[in-house]
């Protein structure tokens, strides 16, 4: 006989995946957390590439506003190189900073933010528009442009490598016996050997001299070379934590635009001076480049930021030399009856 009634079908729920609004704000939360608490942030790599952000953003030429001063500039670079964005609202006094915010966007431009500003009787939280506050960012990524990334957020293998590489040597050295040595010594009380032992910790750079006889152990004499002392030591250089630390080291360096070779003992004063020169033009100035966009949408006046001037992140030499061939050329040009500007514009030193 067979059932009357019908097996009940399982019901299929549906979820919403790939660029649904649930999972737009996971992501969010997620790259917020990630950007915030970014490993190696502790080591002394990562804090002096960020202050080598800091002292070129801080000495920038600004033109067409006063709100960017130095300490804002300053404020904003650490914030970059940290967070990898930087929110100020925007007030008729200056720059307030933002410790933190969230976001609304349309067509993925935002549109309005909640603001929290730290004071220190507690702070605040307030909700401006877009065009009242200045957000710099970098390392956006086509699902979500207006969340920033840092350097080391982008680099998070070798970030963890550097941290676990910093973590394990300073517990190495922190709890390992570096300098200790096990001493033989014959069969003795144990309040004698605690004696012996202070004996020994409370002579630092001296010569010891213990007498010593010869015992019978398992039915014979000891051995002569069980009477030599003991290393305990740990051996590191196995491990190859050295050129390890070295190499994650170069690599966080590089996430930060600073060439490894400025950090190396035997590195000179040219490649100090080229290190300098690539942290500005390929590093700085398209950050500079974006902040003044940024401004210059937002303030209602044209502004520009040259870091090259003040930081003389070029051959002074060469352009030394540069300029004297260009005046030679152009004085042969105009005696040999040829237009100077469009000689220029052939070689691409003229506007078109």
């Amino acid at each position: 006989m067979m059932w009357p009634f019908k097996k009940k079908e399982i019901e299929i729920e549906t979820r919403s995946i790939g660029a649904g609004y649930t999972n737009q704000v996971m992501q969010a939360r997620a790259e917020y957390m990630s950007g915030v608490d970014g490993l190696a942030e502790l080591t002394g790599c990562v804090q002096g590439c960020v202050s080598l952000w800091e002292g070129g953003l801080s000495l920038a030429d600004v033109s067409g506003t006063d709100l960017l001063t130095p300490c804002t500039l300053a404020l904003t670079a650490r914030a970059v190189a940290l967070r990898g964005e930087a929110v100020f609202v925007i007030r008729d006094d200056g720059l307030v900073p933002c410790s933190d915010w969230d976001l609304t966007t349309r067509d993925a431009e935002p549109v309005a933010y909640r603001v929290g500003i730290a004071d220190t009787g507690g702070g605040k939280t307030e909700t401006v528009l877009a065009d009242e506050v200045l957000h710099f960012r970098i390392g956006c990524d086509m699902t979500m442009p207006y969340v920033g990334s840092s350097p080391l957020r982008r680099s998070r293998l070798t970030a963890g490598l550097l941290h676990t590489l910093e973590m394990a040597l300073s517990e190495v050295y922190a709890n390992a016996p570096i300098g200790s040595q096990i001493v033989p010594f014959p069969e003795a009380p144990e309040t004698d050997m605690e004696h012996l032992a202070r004996g020994f910790r409370g002579n630092r750079g001296r010569v010891l001299i213990r007498e010593s006889v010869n015992v019978t152990a398992a039915g014979s004499a000891a051995p002569a070379h069980d009477w030599k002392s003991q290393d305990v030591t740990p051996d590191l250089s196995k491990a190859m934590s050295r050129e390890t630390w070295a190499a994650a080291r170069g690599g966080i360096e590089m996430a930060y635009g600073v060439l490894p070779g400025l950090s190396n003992i035997a590195t000179t004063g040219p490649m100090v001076r080229e290190a300098q020169r690539h942290l500005a033009q390929w590093a700085l100035m398209p950050i500079t480049a974006m902040m003044a966009q940024e401004a210059s949408k937002k303030l209602g006046s044209t502004v520009k930021l040259d870091l090259m001037r003040p930081l003389q992140a070029f051959d002074v030499g060469g352009r030394a030399r540069a300029m004297t061939a260009i005046v030679k050329a152009m004085a042969e040009a105009k005696a040999a009856g040829v237009d100077p500007q469009g000689a220029a514009a052939l070689v691409g030193w003229a506007d078109e």
